[in-house]
């Protein structure tokens, strides 16, 4: 599998697979709905204000779930799940579904940036934003680290240090 690859770059939790994991950062999450769902349901201030909204459903890969909305909040990560008429599991499609006002999700504030940027999407619910992302460099133990992979994992590592994300 690892013939011919020195690294991978993976975002997220990642089981342990047996390779070395190297952390080079991490993606910024927010919560974002469209003005017009928000004139409609209102701007929750908390999560516990969530009641009668609606998400645009994620659905994982991994294991066929919808993933909860996350916040972190003073009192720890609290996970919630709206209800939504939809789900998908492309993230174009529920940034589509969401700029039309179909429900609230979370997504990489750099995802959003253009959204954010035009007004086609507001940030909501910012004192409890999601944990983020982390972003591993992953590769096999049973190899000497080349001294090209070692300069590689240093200048991504800066590159996402620097980077708004």
């Amino acid at each position: 599998m690892w013939e011919g690859v020195d690294c991978a770059i993976r975002a997220g939790d990642l089981d342990d697979s047996g390779l070395i994991r190297r952390r080079i950062g991490a993606i910024e999450e927010i919560t974002v709905a469209s003005p017009d769902y928000l004139a409609k349901r209102g701007v929750p201030e908390t999560p516990d204000a969530l009641d009668g909204h609606a998400m645009v459903g994620f659905i994982s890969s991994r294991t066929g779930e919808v993933l909860p909305l996350e916040f972190l909040t003073a009192t720890g990560v609290r996970h919630v799940v709206l209800p939504g008429r939809v789900t998908a599991n492309n993230s174009d499609t529920l940034a589509d579904l969401a700029r039309l006002g179909l429900g609230i999700m979370q997504a990489p504030r750099y995802r959003f940036a253009a959204d954010l940027a035009s007004g086609a999407l507001v940030e909501i619910l910012k004192d409890d934003r999601p944990s983020p992302t982390p972003l591993s460099a992953l590769y096999p133990q049973n190899r000497q680290l080349a001294l090209r992979l070692r300069v590689f994992l240093d200048w991504i590592e800066d590159v996402f240090r620097r980077a708004p994300l």
